[in-house]
């Protein structure tokens, strides 16, 4: 599906922003790319979808490379981005007119999707909210059945109710041949939905393992105080106490709290590569 190969890309001859990335998506599967403010996602997804080229190293996207923007490219290719505009049009005319540009464009999965977010399609999205534009672009993505959709933080302006409706449309979407590639800083808001994890820190993939795996190699849990028998590979103190972050010595699966392993693994790398190289 996505093939990245020894990426090396930057906007200055300073400092370059990926040194060396390599990556692959495989079909079927909602991943979750994390990382800290100016890590670099939005600037991947942009170089994965073809709106940013790369310095060197290789890119391949179903086959193509994103950079030549084929047809048959872009009509596989959904990205909704941070920040977008909308043309002055009602939703039902932005689909008659662009709806015919992807070929297993589906009316009625989209009529069912703007009923669930409880729009209308005699809207103008001039007339839209931040959040309503983003549940509408939602729809319209989803409804294009495209293998690829990539979403740069999309819960950003959804109410919490929002939220848990985008959950739900989301994972009723994915199947066998598509990928979702979902860029978030609020974690929260994506646990039991993306799987694998993706944590994207210097320019590098630092952490990429799937759920399973995370809660057999590791243990989350809060505990009133530091332990003093053992040293926790993190510890993040909080009212009332502490999440510690510790090694799976058992074969007891564990919960997975996305913010507390993101702040872990950029805080010590290192140490989590160790144990999941296992």
């Amino acid at each position: 599906m996505v093939q990245i190969d020894n990426l090396t890309f930057s906007y200055n001859q300073k400092q370059p922003l990926f040194d060396g990335l390599s990556i692959t998506l495989s079909p079927g599967h909602i991943y979750g790319l994390l990382g800290k403010n100016g890590a670099g996602k939005s600037s991947l997804l942009k170089i994965i979808s073809g709106l940013l080229f790369p310095g060197q190293g290789t890119v391949s996207v179903l086959g193509h490379e994103p950079k030549d923007r084929y047809p048959k490219f872009m009509q596989e290719v959904y990205l909704i981005p941070e920040e977008f505009e909308l043309p002055p049009l009602t939703l039902e005319r932005f689909v008659r007119l662009y709806s015919p540009f992807y070929p297993r464009f589906s009316h009625s999965l989209f009529d069912g999707y703007v009923a669930e977010f409880q729009l209308t399609k005699d809207q103008r999205l001039s007339t839209l909210s931040y959040g309503q534009k983003k549940k509408f672009l939602l729809s319209f993505g989803l409804a294009t059945d495209c293998k690829l959709v990539i979403l740069d933080e999309p819960t950003n302006g959804l109410d919490i109710p929002s939220k848990s409706q985008f959950r739900k449309v989301v994972a009723s979407a994915i199947h066998d041949e598509r990928t979702f590639v979902i860029s978030t800083h609020q974690v929260r808001d994506m646990e039991a939905l993306i799987d694998p994890i993706i944590i994207l820190d210097e320019g590098k993939v630092v952490f990429f393992e799937d759920c399973e795996r995370v809660s057999e190699k590791l243990t989350i849990t809060r505990l009133p105080k530091l332990p003093t028998d053992r040293e926790p590979l993190y510890a993040d103190p909080s009212f009332g106490g502490y999440t510690i972050v510790e090694e799976n010595t058992t074969l007891t699966e564990s919960n997975i709290n996305l913010e507390i392993l993101f702040k872990a693994v950029v805080a010590n790398k290192e140490k989590f590569y160790e144990i999941f190289k296992r």
